[in-house]
């Protein structure tokens, strides 16, 4: 099934390196994953709202540069580009346009998928998935990449190195941004219970 989840040693590193990201890169049954972990001290709930605001007026986490000149080139190549933004700076559901993107699947608190509707050749996705780790939770971002012949081959290998950069920073400061939301209501929500 699509969710089904298959574990691996990279799971038993996971556990052993708490604080440090995890990144694994597989290829398997024609489809490219590149799976970025961290560990986000924050809730579930506070994290996934930190995903689901991203992109819209807001940008993109890393690079904003990028992603805009990606959408020019989109453009010119008769795609969508950034033009369209989102409905609402905070609220996703499913069927959502999101610049470029097409939101898939959301299911608060754990996950959002989005589906590329950029010119590319192959299909691609940006999955989050949120675990609830008790006060904290531990967020997996995944590129997903279905390339279509050589040129889709040719195209993920041509780019990875940016993308390598671009999700490396986005996964980390999503994090912070949910970690810097957090502690910024905690002691409003502690003054209140006193009161």
């Amino acid at each position: 099934t699509a969710d089904a989840v298959e574990t691996s040693w990279s799971d038993a590193l996971a556990a052993s390196r708490a604080d440090r990201d995890v990144v694994t890169l597989t290829e398997r049954e024609g489809l490219i994953l590149e799976r970025r972990e961290v560990r986000v001290r924050a809730s579930a709930e506070m994290t996934h709202r930190t995903v689901c605001g991203l992109g819209g007026a807001r940008g993109w986490p890393s690079m904003g540069w990028a992603w805009k000149v990606r959408g020019a080139i989109d453009r010119l190549v008769g795609g969508v580009g950034m033009r369209r933004g989102r409905r609402h700076p905070d609220d996703l559901r499913t069927g959502d346009a999101l610049d470029f993107w097409r939101v898939e699947a959301v299911d608060a608190p754990t996950l959002l998928r989005l589906r590329a509707e950029m010119k590319v050749p192959g299909e691609a996705w940006l999955e989050f998935r949120t675990t609830p780790e008790g006060a904290e939770s531990r967020l997996v971002q995944s590129a997903i990449f279905a390339p279509k012949g050589l040129w889709g081959h040719a195209y993920w290998k041509l780019l990875y190195p940016f993308h390598a950069i671009i999700f490396g920073r986005m996964v980390r400061r999503i994090a912070k941004t949910a970690e810097a939301r957090e502690s910024a209501i905690t002691p409003v929500l502690s003054g209140s219970t006193n009161a």
